[in-house]
């Protein structure tokens, strides 16, 4: 049978091979109006031309751009949006720089899981976090209650409030109705559902508990993050698989430059390393079975890639507005300049053969930044480790950037697995982190590089490398695609 492509959540594009069917029998591509298809390249040429068959098909016509002038960046300090922390939870910890080092050592973090009994499971290994620490962010009673995908927002929360000298004294003397917090997630309180669910079949509704619907919607992050610092700005959270973070991270940006906050918390938190969130993508299909060699498993742009390895984690920025970071001097680590989001208006998983969505967003993105394409130099993709995928989003990146000749790209998820919701957090401060050290870490397990591959995708081993502007990129099931930009902050 023919394979089928998937798009979205957990790698922009999944190309799923027909593997022998597991306990639930039947292949994917009988459910939800899959279609079986050939894998699909992008063209080469910017004018898409989209062949596509069923009743939802149409085609989509290119409009000639008109004459326009060069890019012009931000300069009102009211709307320009600078980064004054970060916080994160990861398989590295939850040290920023000890998560660097640990990418710039090309360190592995997928192990065997332990988390619960994988053993009778086709795919036993994840980026699963280790050792995790909640004291001093989380008291006793609270920290049993959680699911481990608030957990983590609250800690990489606080963390990132923290480094922007954004702790409760510092809080109580600032207007808290003009901060606010935005951290999404793609799956939610998977465990806090998944024990409800097991309660209500084994035991009946009235052994549910109370937290069972709080803790598993996937507001609950941002509102426990605002209950637990009192910050009374906007707030909610957005959920579109795995292009969550770089979404929230857009929203959160554009509620600044509207006047409606000064400061916003903003990132992605996931915890879906258990036995729904994990079985689940085996009945995909979607993860890599390298069972014997787990650190060897996420191999972006490898020919030998087989699937992508799930991760965990939550990464939240601080993002303010250049005056008022200004104004209370705090530190600038770094200016986010602009962002877009798109969908491809295709098909619930698989890809557009166009590549318009994603080449789009990218474009977008730059035109929102003030940036030509030609000041960017340096890329972290999405990059999952996926058949499809990994092609399909170089191949979008070269529609955009006619001269890829200066660019480096590199792929985080080769490390650390991909963390879904969290993932584009995670990213956005290895971006950040690429930029305040001149170091890019590498693209680890590169053994036999796609040719379509000409991109120089730090193979391997670190690679120092001035970093003039940068884009992180993430797509999600349903089409959705988001692109964030960030510079070295300039005044």
């Amino acid at each position: 049978m023919a394979g089928i492509v998937l798009s979205g959540s957990c790698s922009s594009r999944l190309l799923l091979r027909d593997r022998e069917a597991g306990s639930n029998g039947a292949s994917l591509a009988q459910y939800n109006g899959l279609k079986a298809v050939d894998t699909m390249h992008l063209p080469s040429s910017r004018t898409p031309k989209l062949s596509c068959s069923g009743p939802k098909c149409r085609t989509i016509r290119a409009m000639a751009s008109p004459t326009v002038s060069a890019p012009k960046r931000e300069t009102d300090p009211k709307k320009r949006i600078v980064i004054t922390g970060m916080g994160l939870v990861s398989v590295f910890g939850s040290d920023i720089d000890n998560f660097y080092n640990k990418l710039l050592e090309g360190e592995s973090g997928i192990t065997q899981i332990d988390k619960f009994d994988a053993t009778n499971y086709s795919v036993r290994f994840a980026g699963q976090i280790r050792d995790f620490s909640s004291k001093g962010y989380i008291d006793g009673k609270n920290d049993r209650r959680l699911d481990d995908c608030w957990r983590y927002c609250l800690v990489a929360g606080r963390r990132a409030l923290d480094e922007a000298n954004l702790g409760s004294e510092a809080l109580e003397k600032l207007d808290k109705t003009r901060i606010g917090v935005l951290v999404g997630t793609g799956m939610g309180g998977l465990t806090a559902f998944s024990n409800g669910v097991e309660a209500l079949i084994q035991k009946g509704y009235k052994k549910i508990t109370p937290f069972f619907i709080p803790y598993s919607i996937t507001n609950m992050g941002s509102a426990l993050l605002a209950i637990d610092t009192g910050l009374m700005g906007p707030n909610y959270s957005i959920s579109t698989a795995c292009a969550t973070a770089n979404y929230c991270f857009y929203a959160a940006a554009n509620h600044i430059r509207r006047g409606e906050a000064d400061i916003m918390v903003a990132g992605g938190t996931e915890a879906a390393v258990m036995p729904t969130g994990i079985g689940g993508f085996i009945a995909c299909r979607a993860l890599s079975q390298r069972n014997d060699e787990p650190k060897r498993a996420s191999r972006p742009w490898d020919k030998d890639r087989d699937g992508f390895v799930m991760g965990e984690g939550c990464g939240v920025l601080v993002m303010e507005s250049l005056d008022h970071a200004m104004q209370r001097g705090a530190n600038i680590i770094a200016e986010y300049l602009g962002g877009a989001v798109t969908c491809d208006a295709h098909h619930m998983t698989d890809p557009r053969s166009d590549g318009l969505g994603v080449s789009s967003c990218i474009s977008k993105s730059l035109e929102d930044a003030g940036v030509s394409p030609e000041e960017v130099n340096y890329v972290n993709a999405h990059a999952t480790s996926t058949l499809a995928g990994d092609l399909a989003e170089v191949n979008a990146i070269k529609m955009v950037f006619k001269n890829t000749s200066e660019i480096k790209m590199n792929g985080t998820k080769s490390m650390i697995g991909h963390g879904l919701g969290a993932a584009g957090g995670l990213e956005a401060i290895a971006t950040v982190k690429a930029i305040t050290t001149g170091w890019l870490h590498p693209t680890i397990n590169q053994d036999n590089l796609e040719p379509e591959v000409t991109i120089d995708t730090v193979p391997n081993v670190k690679k120092q490398h001035e970093v003039n502007v940068a884009i992180s990129n993430s797509f999600g099931f349903g089409g959705h695609n988001s692109v964030v930009v960030f510079a070295p902050f300039k005044p």
